[in-house]
């Protein structure tokens, strides 16, 4: 079942398939806040987040009439399109990796900490432990694979993979169980 938001969000979408550049423009005022913060945090430079940002909403434009709500939420597909663009940002040979250690607790941008979706993912984070937590920031926003996770911290990738899946129900389960 739809959310109001996330039905008038998908009517957005649409409307942008028909050409409605204010569509564009709203939905941009909605999500950008979020997808800012994610970008930030996984390439560390606003400057390369605020410029990641904007071609994702430019490949949401081009792409919205391929869009299926039933497929999930805008908001999801947005923020996947923005892990996408940041890893292979920092995949790239002319960008250099910076592997600083900052976690999930970081907050990006000022305006996201007033967003209730962003008071539910620390708490859904907070219900992780260490250990959980550290695979889920590996895989989710240093885009490692299972054995590169296992290589770098030493660990077997079954314990990994544990790890990660108990993670991610935890996170699934603190953040309302959705889709």
């Amino acid at each position: 079942m739809e959310s109001g938001d996330d039905a008038e969000d998908a009517g957005l979408v649409r409307a942008m398939a028909e050409g409605d550049r204010q569509a564009l423009a709203t939905l941009y005022a909605r999500h950008a806040p979020l997808l800012l913060g994610l970008a930030v945090r996984i390439v560390r430079e606003r400057r390369e987040a605020e410029d990641l940002l904007h071609d994702v909403f430019l490949e949401a434009w081009r792409a919205a009439k391929d869009f299926d709500p039933k497929r999930g939420r805008v908001r999801t597909w947005l923020a996947i399109r923005m892990r996408s663009r940041c890893l292979d940002h920092q995949k790239s040979a002319r960008v250099s990796r910076n592997a600083g250690d900052a976690g999930l607790e970081v907050v990006a941008d000022e305006r996201e900490t007033s967003s209730p979706d962003h008071a539910r993912v620390r708490d859904a984070l907070g219900s992780l432990g260490d250990e959980q937590r550290q695979v889920v920031e590996l895989a989710y926003f240093d885009g490692l694979s299972c054995s590169e996770i296992a290589s770098k911290i030493a660990k077997p990738i079954g314990t990994v993979k544990s790890r990660l899946a108990a993670g991610l129900t935890r996170l699934r389960e603190g953040m309302g169980g959705g889709r």
